[in-house]
């Protein structure tokens, strides 16, 4: 008899994310979650009510309109033609409705779009620091991960040592600008190098070696800078996109995984996507939020105010003397950590209610993630903290290792 619970693969899978289950469910902040007053600068959960054209959409849309209105909804019609319309404003790319999958949002997407390509065995890159759920996700899927180091200090790819990785068994590279945690925006013309390392290797191995762009941030974008997507630069581009960043709903997913429009095997994944999407829980959003599409589309959350918020806490933690690159985009600010031990760091801040995500959960040992989803007035509390804080951890650095200088 085969005493084991569980599959080797949903086993393994666990071990990669435990660390991040026991964070959100055993941490300090874990018990402290949603308590009045604290400093909550963790994950990006919205800390003030929704945008009320965000309300006013679903309002719009819950009023059944036929008797189908809730009935199973697949990859439906005039949603993806609001995508389409949507990236061709955008990009300035005419992406076939047929291309595009709607999902419940980016984890979604990359599930489907992984369980699609990606054989037992075969590889897939993507860069550290990373989100925190790749690794995981390409694992469930039977697949292995194949983490590559960005660049020091600036985060940038390191497009040597992506091509070094790449082998027979790649099938995709994932690539996530703007960058969870870093911020970095990739530039152009590092996605031109990028697009000929792929080009190369899917004529040497003879097969595709996909790029899934992870663009989840995509319109989040600080200082008036382009975003260049992968897709203008590599035809055999998978674009995934979530609109939870954007309306900063997390918990009402929407986002979809679109086909560049000039890949060759688009006609062999169309159907193969959307089985995988019946296949992997029913992964097509709910009813309501496909209605609202049309409407959700034209909304954002203020741009300006996140940069703002994010220039406050440059500033002031660099005056005293923390060390950071300011965000390119997205809604995080990665910090160094003045301990070694980022998770130490980060519980000396949670004794004080003030709640951030130690670096070490998403690749970025020696580091701390603060989220800009945070009031300005959240901010100003954690101020002082963060310098007081920052003054303990050297003092009980210099303690420790007299000889040593903090990091």
């Amino acid at each position: 008899m085969n005493k084991r619970a569980i599959s080797l693969r949903a086993e393994h899978a666990l071990k990669t994310v435990t660390p991040l289950l026991q964070f959100f469910s055993e941490s300090r902040w874990a018990k402290r979650f949603g308590t009045p007053g604290i400093c909550d600068f963790t994950i990006g959960n919205p800390h003030e009510m929704p945008m009320p054209a965000f309300v006013d959409a679903l309002k719009h849309s819950v009023e059944p309109q036929d008797r189908y209105w809730y009935a199973y909804k697949m990859n439906e019609e005039n949603p993806r033609r609001v995508v389409a319309a949507s990236l061709k404003k955008w990009r300035g790319m005419e992406f076939e409705v047929e291309d595009i999958f709607l999902t419940n949002g980016a984890t979604g997407a990359l599930a489907v779009v992984l369980h699609t390509i990606a054989d037992a065995g075969n590889e897939v890159i993507y860069t550290t620091p990373s989100w925190f759920l790749y690794d995981s996700i390409i694992i469930n899927t039977g697949a292995v991960p194949v983490p590559v180091k960005a660049l020091p200090d600036s985060f940038d790819l390191d497009l040597d040592a992506i091509e070094e990785a790449i082998t027979e068994k790649t099938s995709a590279v994932i690539v996530n600008s703007p960058h969870n945690p870093t911020g970095r925006v990739y530039s152009e013309r590092t996605l031109r190098a990028l697009s000929a390392i792929l080009s190369r290797a899917s004529a040497r191995y003879g097969h595709s070696v996909y790029l899934i762009s992870d663009e989840a941030y995509a319109r989040i974008i600080f200082d008036g800078m382009d975003f260049p997507s992968p897709a203008a630069f590599y035809d055999r581009t998978i674009v995934v996109y979530t609109y939870g960043k954007t309306l900063l709903t997390p918990g009402q997913r929407i986002g979809y995984l679109a086909l560049h429009p000039a890949m060759p095997e688009r006609a062999q994944l169309r159907k193969a996507i959307w089985s995988q999407q019946m296949l992997n829980s029913w992964a097509f959003p709910n009813a309501l939020m496909q209605h609202a599409l049309g409407e959700l589309d034209n909304i954002a959350i203020d741009v300006e105010g996140l940069q703002r918020k994010r220039d406050l806490v440059v500033r002031e933690l660099s005056s005293m003397g923390y060390r950071m690159r300011p965000p390119e985009g997205t809604f995080y600010c990665l910090i160094r950590s003045p301990l070694a031990d980022d998770r130490v760091f980060v519980d000396m801040l949670a004794e004080h209610d003030v709640f951030c995500i130690p670096g070490s959960l998403q690749g970025a040992e020696g580091y701390f993630r603060l989220s800009l989803t945070g009031s300005e007035e959240m901010i100003g509390k954690a101020l002082p903290i963060f310098r007081q804080v920052l003054q303990e951890a050297r003092s009980s650095a210099r303690a420790a290792a007299p000889h040593l200088q903090p990091g």
